[in-house]
């Protein structure tokens, strides 16, 4: 076997492995989150993004999932709090909300889409939507910030607050900068390894940076 297919297989290998890979947040803390780097500037009228989480946390508490924050504003912003599931697009006040089941200590998967040119917007838990809703419609999000998981982003990459910080798994974080339809997200659920993967953050050959207390987990056993 010659050396060049020999070096494709191993990178096969290396990506079906990290589609497996789990963060582990151990603790309320206001140190501890990992900075992702998106495959393009999050320049968007349109998105998806999925994760896999589990936690054991109050669902009354308030859980930020998701952060990404220019030097200007929250821009786009996902979280759990007062038993509803909240999407905040450059706003830290006017958002839209779904009630759906609670985060537990079985993963769940979640997507949230959102499309620009209408404000539809809808939550998705183990490939099976909420009821369509209308937010910010005519709506854009702004490229050059920071993303973020574990912690909110009351500045860029700082001001945090451990009573608001992630606490249990994350894993499977993909993003595109479209809107998906019923099929490819019922894919993403039913197959992490082999389903499509996002254009703007992609789980499988994702770049991050981790800060204080995290635990990267890999393997079988993730």
């Amino acid at each position: 076997m010659n050396s060049g297919i020999i070096a494709l297989l191993l990178l096969l290998s290396l990506a079906l492995a990290n589609c497996g890979n789990v963060l582990l947040f151990p603790q309320e803390t206001d140190t501890a989150y990992v900075q992702l780097t998106p495959k393009k500037p999050l320049n968007l009228q349109a998105f998806t993004l999925c994760m896999r989480v589990a936690s054991e946390l109050n669902n009354k508490r308030e859980t930020i999932l998701f952060a990404y924050r220019t030097s200007q504003a929250d821009e786009l912003n996902v979280w759990q709090e007062n038993g509803v599931y909240a999407l905040y697009l450059r706003s830290s006040h006017e958002c839209v909300t779904f009630k759906l089941p609670p985060l537990s200590v079985v993963p769940i998967h979640l997507c949230l889409t959102w499309e620009s040119t209408t404000g539809v917007t809808v939550f998705w838990v183990n490939g099976q939507r909420t009821m369509l809703k209308i937010y910010r419609r005519g709506f854009s999000v702004s490229p050059g910030g920071a993303i973020i998981i574990g912690q909110d982003l009351d500045s860029l990459l700082g001001s945090f607050d451990k009573n608001q910080s992630f606490v249990g798994e994350i894993t499977d974080v993909h993003m595109w900068d479209s809107f998906l339809g019923a099929g490819q997200i019922k894919q993403l659920y039913e197959d992490q390894c082999h389903a499509p993967r996002g254009n703007v953050l992609d789980w499988n050959s994702l770049e991050y940076k981790i800060n204080g207390n995290v635990v990267q987990v890999s393997g079988p056993e993730a």
